[in-house]
């Protein structure tokens, strides 16, 4: 059976989970558009990301705004994608979510690692503008997804191919 309905998965955690690499890889296994929160954010906060410095609350806003509105016309166009975001507090989620979006048409994927494992995928990072610094504010900022927000947590250290499937599955988003 597949998914017919409009919708937006956000596959989201901390620098390093693998948001992008599962994230591209769910959106070519469906046809979908792959969308990348890091290239919405602003230059000035990407310079500060950069130095090392986290962002706050109020430098998120219009990002988090900016990407609201790119789900919300995807959702209009009567399209679906995969947006890779951390997503990392419940108000940044529900930032997200347009206000008239059907019911469960942006569906949340936390990707959770170990500390050990997110730091060294950072290490091994390149061209990527947010430091391993940045790991340690992620972690402390996380609010993982409550029973309430529905999300599908997943152990982001498994292969992508089976991510990619459980997502599939628990979306209701399978080859018949």
């Amino acid at each position: 059976m597949r998914l017919v309905r409009p919708t937006v998965v956000v596959v989201m955690g901390v620098a390093g989970a693998g948001k992008t690499t599962v994230g591209r890889a769910l959106a070519d296994s469906l046809g979908w558009r792959f969308m990348d929160a890091d290239d919405f954010h602003a230059p000035e906060s990407v310079v500060r990301m950069r130095a090392g410095l986290p962002l706050d609350d109020a430098m998120r806003a219009p990002w988090l705004a900016e990407l609201r509105a790119v789900i919300a016309r995807t959702l209009e166009g009567g399209e679906s994608a995969v947006l890779a975001c951390s997503a990392l507090r419940h108000s940044y989620r529900d930032a997200l979510v347009p206000p008239a979006a059907p019911a469960d048409a942006v569906r949340f994927v936390h990707l959770r690692a170990s500390p050990a494992t997110l730091a060294a995928r950072l290490g091994a990072r390149a061209g990527h503008f947010a430091p391993p610094a940045l790991l340690e504010s992620q972690l402390a900022t996380l609010e993982e997804p409550g029973p309430g927000e529905h999300a599908l947590a997943l152990d982001g250290e498994r292969p992508v191919a089976e991510l990619v499937e459980a997502i599939r599955r628990s979306l209701d988003i399978v080859e018949s």
